[in-house]
């Protein structure tokens, strides 16, 4: 398991926004991580994204790194953000926009 987390925290300190989803950007398999998608091409920003489905090691070990439980999980800056409910009440308050602004900002660490 140490080599799935040491993974996940390469990947989530290397990208400025990554999704930890089911599906994928142009396919999610939730409608939460549809949900999630949607809001980030609303903002019209880049983002990665990775396939839980695809990998039982990653979707285990996603919640292991944030010790939370659901998918899907956002994490920007290098920061955990949560999951589709706190995603979509900070972009209803502008808060998602600030924080990714100030993400695109800074370079990757």
């Amino acid at each position: 398991m140490s080599d799935i987390l040491t993974k996940i925290d390469n990947e989530v300190k290397s990208n400025k926004i990554i999704v930890y989803m089911k599906g994928n950007a142009s396919m999610p398999q939730c409608g939460f991580s549809a949900a999630v998608i949607d809001i980030f091409k609303l903002l019209g920003v880049n983002f990665e994204t990775r396939d839980v489905l695809q990998d039982n090691e990653l979707r285990e070990g996603i919640k292991k790194y944030t010790n939370w439980s659901t998918i899907p999980q956002i994490f920007i800056g290098g920061k955990f953000i949560g999951g589709c409910d706190i995603t979509r009440e900070m972009y209803q308050t502008g808060e998602l926009q600030k924080l990714v602004n100030e993400a695109q900002k800074e370079t990757v660490k």
